[in-house]
């Protein structure tokens, strides 16, 4: 009534005067139409004047004695609200016209309704919910994006968080409706923002049983479930629970027409599902497009398709179930009586049997998924999802029977109902105390009088309840009881007039009327005892599981259950089944009573979230809607009941800053205050009279329904006579400026004309006297060409003849001169190869004889060797051996001496023929001189040549007169001549028209090929960034499992629980570690800092595994190693008959390896027995927890693990040590029999003990081997330069000939081109000799540097050889008396050469000072950019100056690790990650400049080139530091794009950076009940000032340029990417003015790039969808103009997007209007052919592939000094 009287008086107030009020009348079709006042509505008047939306007027009837006028229609821009509650009207025709219109004209199925979410089923998939759309709602407010289920399951999930309270997300509606499947989507956006999507899969597990197909749905859910999904204190998902309501059973033995049954496919066993009568009574079974043949493969074909088939499925006798299916037992006090049973009573026991088995199986399928869902970790908190109750439409009279499973549908609806209306009441009241504005008690439909009767005492259950209880109660005499205890005492019971066997109930939303038949039968939902023994029986071990605890379960009467029926399973399934006697005899009714109570405690308990959702038509066609169906649904599931208590306050609500933004327009400059609050009611009180219309709130302005088209209507007013101004304005500027341009226009054109004629008599004059000129020299120029003509012809005569003679002697010259070369290098090459076979031969014989001397001196010794006083000579003791030891050791060093002096001849004999060469290259060049001579001479000759021509000429004059009798002949020649010119000039024009073809074909083929080289390149460039994109995609998937290992592994370790707080993903700290950091080195290096930390850490499984992996490693290595030192056993024994004295020298070696063996298997077995004790301990103890932390289990354990590690280390170095022994031993065996000098150098081990003198012995055998090899490189480098010098020498004479010919060509050419081109090839020459000798000398300055480099290695090894020697010179048992001084010296320095020392011992504390407790804030922002890198690298460049491996290996491990670290426990601070990122690309930026590769040195200083690494090729650590330094920049973006996230939609689309342009809309309900309080407004000022503070903060820290280009590229992009996708999901955001406004934010990020300097770094292209989405926003959308026009402008943008953007564009003003459907599919169409992704919204965690091109340093490192504020004093410069 509030409503209406509302719309009255609006009506009256607004429109009593204007015939175009526009109104909606009842429909009999559509329910509500639209009409249109075509007469003034008066006082009195009983119809209206209507006209239809069609053009046909009609008379609208008043109810005479209501007189209710009709509704009003909202305004234009009200309509396609997001929520209802928006809308200035409130009522059924409203709601009805805007579902319609989002859900057909803007294909949107999700729409608001204060509290409520109104799904509507589309019946087609929707790609709206990827992984990009949860990722778009994860974190914003309800009312900030389009309505969806997401925002609804977000809305769950952040109260759940925030206020540490339990939740329900309540879904309803009719079967077919889509309450499963919006359901299914709450709990994947649940497991998905959690962070357990892959783990959980909830959705999947409880949603594919209990279903059947009905009318109305294929796949109906045919019982009620309640989801609890657990979440940690941590809110990720760790488990759930499901529990059932009402599961229909009477579906299993009974289907209504069309209906298939549940059992359908199962039927395939035994036949078809037709041959069966549980399965065909509905004579639908089967789905179209399901093939359950197909699907489940028939297993058998039985001969008796009935009870033998039921039989051997369920695994019971034949003769056991015929007898109890057919008889039934009666006990007396002393005899038990079987009676046969009649037909009716048999089939009754047969289909109550049936039901009990499914709902036994039923029960233990839900047990079994819970038990799936289960799990160990406490659970913090739960958010239930309800399903309820999709059967058949409850509330509706065309459905014509009603039983007691719709009895039960209702009385649960009623429940949810009330609550549901109590709820909004609450909300309602909580809204008007907060804002502090008097209120009145709202009236609200309560059914608490129909619950009442259903609930109460005497009431319908009870009675059914009573008569359950009587021996002959029956349906009849239950309904009479109704009819005598309600009929005349409550209102809302009434007794049909045909019927006595049925009762009517006026439910809240309509009458239903019920039939008594069956109810008291499928209340007591019994079975017979004997087949439930039966059962017991069987052989199937499912069925005995499912009856093992099966207990009596008859009627009070003892009668037989009858038809149909249902049963309440157990709230909690998983529970015991053990119940009383007691319990086993409550009815069906009570039992969901009592289930249904304890849900709603539930619910009551949480706090509560509803989904309506609304099935659109009845045939299941997509995007149809029905008006009839929907307005049933709509007025049965509550929506409507939310509407009439909204609309009964204060429906409409603004914010004073909204209210002010939107009217401003009505307002005058005198009105506007500084406190904008008190401006509002100021300017209110003027607009709306009544001040019931309105209350302010202390942050909101509350009006009444219909007070806001009001203002509307004034607004629109207001900006309609300011637009007519200004379009009076403007016309008259356009008029005045239309007359000024053509009076302008026609001065113009008089002063063009005048001067056109002056200048056209000025040019007659000019040509006149032209023409006179240019026949004077016309004819003067005829006349001399004549003369010129003759004049060349006799001069051509003269030149062809003497260049004849000329060419005749060059030759003749030119053939002696290659004669005598030809010669020259013939009898050179037969003289050499004399030579070389000469030395061949002598080179032969010297090996042939040493060869002989070799084998006589070899049987010799052999001989030797077999003497017994050979044998007496090995014995004399240990000092002989180590003489001789030293002896060989002299001979080696001499060997060696002789080795050097070899190399020094070399090179001295490189030298020599180096000058060589030289020589021969001047001599050449003395030919040269000599050949340049001789063309001084051929000028001489050409001077004679000229002398001779002119005397030709004196005789030519002499000739003239004798050719004046040819005159008539040169007539004819001219004439001849004159033809010839005019087909040359023909000619010319032909060429001249082929060369521009040809060269207009040879440009189109450049830019063809140009084109297509940008295209390969391009291609090329992609297909790189791909790869480059692609791979850094696995090191951060590599660094997410690694997170994800490590959360996990604290989870299950760790004894502290984490504080609560609301958490939405993994830790984006980095843990990952590269293979190259897993070493012993950093193990004990971390064992220090690691120890105490390791003492609280749990049992970890994986550790456990990973030592049981290495433990069979080691054996394994162990069998290895025993197998070599069997075969090594083998050999020795097979040459110990050769010399037992021999075998007791190698007994010493041969025991000191069996020691070792033997240790090795000790500690074997020690660490299997700590092994099986650590089992033992973890088998004893996980039931009873004893292995938690502190325990004595645990305590045992955590010892064992570290002596464990400690004894894996010293164990893998030893197995290393033997096994290096044994290579060393087989390559010096193996190269000594090569040597043909085996038995020489056996005898050599042999008789060594002492096996430090063996191992250096060996080493220096291995070195002169070593040195050998150098030699034989040397010496083919050696040949390969003589051959390079003798084609260098071949190139020269080749070069000379050639000069030879160019000089005879020159000899042709006249003097002055002779001369240039003598000069040119001269030039020519001398530059490429300049450039020759330039690669010569840098040639020869890389060879020198290596051979510096070599000569350097193998000085350091000499001297290590030499430390070796000394060191051999004791036994292992001598005690050295004087200390051992080390063989090389250090140099002593005088200058600081770039290079840091320090201490082994002080590794820790270097990277503990240096990166772990380095603040950027602190020291590091005063020092110079990149200076822990510069300290690192000096520290590793004295690491590779000392040769220590082991050293570097440490320190870039330590590095490495340490930056993780520091990552990891401070990876969200922006500062700390851009500084190590800096510091990363520098330190990967030094190990490039100075690993003295070529490609990096371009750019040194030669101080610079110095300190380049001598000894270690780093390439390797490179690429780890590399992908370390990716990783780097991975986590600045994660990090920037954290802070711009909260930034970014409310600085580029919600802040008016114009003001007044865009005007706020009327919001709804959603808006105004924000789920996080307001913080702070974002501008666009903010998002540019935490650009600078990025920009700023990486310039400090020294990021290289091109890396801060790439980090701006990337914020850009997600700027663009997370703007566009909210306006792709927020319909309020796609308007004109919004496209104004974004399009100005655009320009001020452009401004920032330009002052930055940035525009080239390529981020204004990311932002370039943006740009045309906002482009769109504003362009006219009507002809086919326009789309052509919005298909080639907006290319960044796909089709969805496109499309998208259209249909959500809103008018906010009244002179704005829609986009067509027309027009969109017009759009479609002609974007039908682009290959594009169908994907709608942009991937905003896309990261462009970063590259860090090579940014050489020019910093001296020796100048870097080292501020003490770092506290690295134990550092040394050196």
């Amino acid at each position: 009534m509030t409503c209406l009287v509302s719309n009255f008086i609006c009506f009256c107030v607004c429109f009593c005067v204007c015939q175009c009020a526009r109104v909606w009348i009842p429909d009999a079709e559509e329910v509500w139409k639209s009409a249109e006042l075509t007469k003034d509505y008066k006082s009195g008047d009983v119809s209206l004047q209507l006209m239809l939306e069609d053009g046909k007027n009609i008379e609208h009837k008043l109810d005479p004695k209501t007189k209710n006028l009709p509704y009003l229609r909202n305004p234009d821009i009200l309509v396609g609200e997001n929520d209802l509650t928006a809308l200035s009207y409130l009522h059924e025709p409203a709601v009805l016209h805007n579902l319609k219109v989002r859900f057909i004209d803007s294909k949107l199925i999700y729409t608001y309704c204060g509290i409520v979410l109104v799904a509507i089923n589309p019946y087609e998939t929707l790609p709206i919910y990827g992984t990009d759309i949860i990722n778009a709602y994860s974190g914003q407010n309800m009312g900030d994006m389009d309505p969806h289920i997401f925002a609804v399951a977000e809305e769950a999930y952040k109260q759940m968080a925030r206020d540490e309270r339990n939740q329900s997300i309540i879904v309803s509606g009719e079967s077919g409706a889509g309450k499963t499947v919006s359901a299914k989507y709450a709990m994947r956006y649940f497991a998905t923002v959690s962070g357990s999507a892959s783990e959980a899969n909830v959705e999947e597990k409880v949603l594919a049983i209990g279903n059947a197909k009905t009318t109305r749905n294929d796949n109906s859910s045919r019982f009620g479930k309640y989801i609890e999904i657990g979440f940690d204190n941590r809110y990720r998902i760790i488990g759930a629970n499901m529990r059932t309501y009402l599961l229909e059973k009477s579906r299993v033995v009974f289907q209504v027409r069309t209906h298939c049954s549940m059992f359908a496919p199962l039927c395939l066993y035994s036949g078809s599902a037709n041959d069966f009568l549980y399965t065909r009574q509905g004579r639908s079974p089967v789905i179209d497009g399901v093939d359950d043949t197909k699907e489940l493969c028939t297993t058998r074909n039985s001969n008796n398709r009935h009870l033998m088939a039921f039989c051997e499925l369920v695994g019971v006798t034949y003769q056991d179930m015929s007898q109890w299916l057919c008889h039934r037992k009666l006990k007396t006090a002393t005899e038990t009586y079987i009676k046969p049973l009649p037909r009716l009573q048999a089939t009754n026991a047969r289909d109550a049997l049936s039901k009990h088995i499914y709902a036994k199986l039923f029960n233990w399928i839900v047990e079994h998924v819970n038990k799936a869902l289960v799990t160990n970790v406490k659970q913090h908190s739960f958010i239930g999802v309800l399903d309820i109750y999709g059967f058949l439409a409850s509330f509706f009279r065309w459905i014509c029977l009603n039983f007691f499973e719709q009895f039960c549908i209702n009385y649960a609806n009623e429940k949810l109902q009330q609550q549901f209306n109590m709820h909004v009441f609450k909300l309602e009241q909580e809204e008007y105390m907060k804002e502090q504005i008097p209120w009145t008690l709202i009236d609200f439909y309560d059914n608490q009088p129909c619950i009442n009767l259903i609930e109460a005492k005497m009431g319908i259950l009870d009675l059914l309840d009573e008569e359950c209880k009587m021996p002959k109660g029956s349906d009849d005499s239950w309904a009479q009881k109704l009819y005598n205890t309600h009929l005349k005492t409550c209102s809302l019971f009434e007794k049909p007039r045909m019927s006595n066997r049925a009762f009517i109930i006026q439910h809240f939303a309509d009458k239903v009327e019920y039939q008594c038949e069956g109810f008291l039968e499928k209340n007591k939902d019994t079975v017979n005892e004997e087949q439930i023994n039966v059962m017991k029986a069987s052989k199937f071990d499912l069925l005995v599981e499912l009856f093992q605890d099966e207990e009596k379960a008859t009627s009070p009467t003892g009668q037989v259950q009858g038809t149909g029926g249902r049963t309440r399973l157990s709230i909690k399934p998983d529970k015991s089944r053990d119940t009383s006697s007691k319990e086993h005899k409550k009815t069906v009714g009570c039992q969901f009573r009592n289930s249904l109570q304890k849900l709603m405690d539930t619910l009551n308990a949480t706090t509560p979230h509803y989904v309506r959702c609304i099935k659109p038509n009845d045939f299941k066609l997509a995007f149809s809607f029905d008006p009839k169906r929907a307005v049933q649904q709509l007025r049965a599931c509550g929506v409507l009941e939310t509407i009439r208590i909204s609309a009964a306050g204060f429906p409409s609500r603004w914010t004073y800053q909204e209210f002010f933004s939107r009217y401003r327009v009505l307002m005058k400059q005198k009105d506007v205050l500084a406190d904008k609050k008190l401006t509002c009611k100021n300017v209110l009180e003027k607009l709306v009279q009544d001040q019931d219309k309105y209350q302010f709130g202390k942050t909101k302005i509350f009006f009444r329904a219909g007070q806001v088209a009001y203002l509307e209507k004034l607004r629109a007013d207001k900006l309609r006579a300011a637009c007519i101004r200004i379009q009076k304005t403007i016309r008259c500027w356009l008029a005045r400026k239309k007359y000024l341009r053509k009076r302008s226009a026609a001065i113009t054109i008089q002063r063009f004309t005048r001067g056109y004629q002056a200048r056209c008599l000025a040019k007659f004059l000019r040509r006149t006297q032209a023409a006179t000129f240019i026949q004077k020299y016309q004819r003067m120029y005829v006349e001399r060409k004549r003369y010129k003509q003759k004049q060349a012809a006799a001069l051509a005569m003269q030149t062809i003849l003497r260049a004849y003679m000329a060419r005749q002697k060059y030759q003749a010259l030119l053939r002696e001169h290659k004669a005598v070369i030809i010669q020259k290098h013939i009898r050179g090459w037969l003289a050499r190869c004399w030579y070389k076979r000469c030395l061949e031969a002598i080179v032969y014989l010297q090996c042939c004889i040493r060869r002989m001397r070799a084998k006589r001196e070899l049987k010799k010794l052999k001989i030797e060797a077999r003497s017994v006083e050979h044998f007496k000579k090995l014995n004399k003791g240990m000092e002989n051996k180590i003489m001789q030891l030293q002896r060989k050791i002299d001979e080696q060093t001499k060997e060696n001496r002789l080795v050097n002096e070899r190399l020094v001849g070399l090179e001295s004999s490189y030298a020599v023929e180096s000058e060589r060469m030289r020589g021969e290259l001047n001599r050449l060049r003395g030919v040269e001189e000599d050949a340049k001579n001789k063309a001084n001479q051929v000028s001489s000759l050409l001077e004679e040549l000229e002398r001779l021509k002119k005397e030709l000429s004196a005789t030519q004059q002499e000739k003239k007169t004798i050719e004046d009798w040819a005159q008539s002949y040169r007539d004819e020649m001219e004439k001849m001549v004159a033809e010839l010119k005019d087909q040359n000039g023909l000619l010319k024009k032909e060429k001249d028209d082929l060369n521009r073809s040809i060269q207009e074909q040879s440009q189109q083929m450049t830019e063809k090929m140009t084109r297509a080289i940008a295209e390969e390149t391009q291609q090329l460039e992609t297909d790189l960034n791909e790869e480059r994109s692609r791979y850094q995609n696995l090191l951060s998937e590599h660094l997410r499992l690694e997170e994800k290992y490590d959360d996990l592994k604290e989870m299950a370790l760790s004894s502290n629980v984490s504080k609560p707080g609301h958490r939405r993903t993994d830790s984006t700290h980095s843990s990952n570690e590269s293979e190259y950091t897993y070493n012993s080195e950093y193990a004990e290096l971390e064992d220090g800092t690691r120890g105490r930390e390791d003492v609280t850490r749990g049992i970890d499984t994986s550790l456990t595994l990973k030592l049981q992996k290495r433990v069979t490693e080691l054996e394994q290595d162990k069998q290895l190693l025993r197998n070599e030192l069997e075969n090594r056993e083998e050999q020795l024994q097979r040459t110990s008959y050769i010399n037992v004295f021999s075998f007791q020298a190698r007994g010493a070696e041969l025991e000191y390896e069996s020691l070792k063996r033997q240790e090795l298997e000790s500690e074997n077995k020690k660490l299997k027995h700590d092994l099986v004790e650590m089992r033992k301990s973890l088998l004893g103890n996980a039931a009873t927890g004893a292995g938690a932390p502190g325990s004595p289990a645990y305590k045992v354990l955590l010892e064992q693990l570290n002596a464990s590690c400690e004894e894996l280390e010293v164990r893998k170095e030893e197995v290393l040590i033997l096994r290096s022994q044994l290579v060393s031993q087989k390559e010096a065996v193996h190269h000594k029999e090569t040597m043909t000098e085996p038995s020489v150098y056996k005898d050599d081990v042999s008789k060594l003990k002492d096996d430090e003198v063996k191992q250096a012995y060996v080493g220096l055998k291995d070195t002169n081997r070593l040195l050998e090899h150098q030699l034989q490189t040397q010496r083919r480098t050696y040949d390969n330069e003589v051959e390079s010098l003798r084609s260098e020498l071949q190139n020269v004479k080749e070069e000379n000939n050639r000069q030879q010919q160019l000089l005879a060509q020159n000899l042709q050419l006249p003097p002055e081109a002779r001369i240039e081109a003598s000069l040119q090839h001269e030039i020519t020459r001398l530059t490429n000799e300049n450039l020759d000798l330039m690669e010569q000398l840098e040639k020869q300055d890389r060879t020198i540097r290596k051979l510096k480099k070599q000569l350097k290695v193998y000085s350091k090894r000499i001297g290590e050889m030499g430390a070796g020697q000394t060191e051999g010179q004791t036994s292992p048992g001598q005690m050295v008396d004087e200390p051992i001084h080390p063989v090389n010296i250090p140099r002593r320095e005088k200058d600081f050469q770039g290079m840091l020392e320090y201490k082994k011992e002080d590794e820790m504390k270097l990277v503990k000072n240096l990166i772990l407790e380095l603040k950027p804030r602190g020291v590091a922002v005063n020092l110079i950019p990149g200076l822990p890198a510069y300290i690192l690298f000096m520290c590793l460049r004295h690491a590779d100056y000392v040769n220590d491996d082991q050293k570097v290996r440490t320190l870039l491990t330590s590095t490495i690790n340490s930056i993780k670290k520091i990552l990891k426990k401070r990876g969200d601070d922006f500062e700390t990650v851009s500084f190590w990122l800096a510091n990363t690309c520098r330190f990967l930026h030094c190990l490039k400049q100075y690993s003295g590769d070529e490609q990096f040195m371009k750019h040194n200083t030669s101080r610079q080139n110095e300190h380049c690494l001598s000894n270690f090729d780093l390439a390797e650590y490179r690429q780890v530091i590399s992908d370390l330094a990716i990783q780097i920049y991975q986590q600045l973006i994660k990090c920037m794009e954290n802070i711009l996230q909260p930034m970014i939609v409310s600085g580029m689309l919600e802040h008016e950076t114009i003001q007044g342009v865009s005007g706020v809309k009327p919001t709804g309900l959603r808006k105004r009940t924000s789920s996080i309080a307001d913080e702070g407004t974002y501008t666009l000022d903010s998002i540019l000032r935490q650009l600078s503070a990025f920009h700023s903060t990486m310039c400090q820290h020294g990021t290289d340029p091109e890396l801060i280009k790439q980090v701006v590229k990337q914020q850009f992009y997600i700027i663009g990417a997370v703007t566009l996708n909210n306006l792709l999901l927020r319909k309020d955001m796609c308007s004109w003015s919004k496209g104004m406004q974004i399009r100005y934010n655009v320009s001020q990020l452009e401004e920032w790039l330009r002052d930055k300097g940035l525009m080239t770094c390529g981020a204004k292209e990311t932002l370039e969808p943006l740009i045309q989405a906002a482009q769109l926003l504003q362009v006219k959308k009507k002809t086919d103009e326009d789309a052509e026009a919005i298909c080639s402008m907006c290319h960044a943008l796909t089709t969805a997007q496109i499309v998208k953007v259209l249909n959500l564009y809103t008018p906010v003003n009244e002179f704005e209007e829609r986009v067509s459907v027309a027009f969109i599919r017009t759009i479609q169409t002609r974007l039908r052919d682009r290959c594009e992704s169908p994907q709608l919204l942009m991937d905003t965690k896309m990261i462009y592939p970063v590259t860090f091109p090579f940014n050489p340093s020019c910093l001296a490192l020796e100048t870097i000094q080292i501020p003490g504020s770092l506290n690295l004093a134990f550092l040394t410069r050196v």
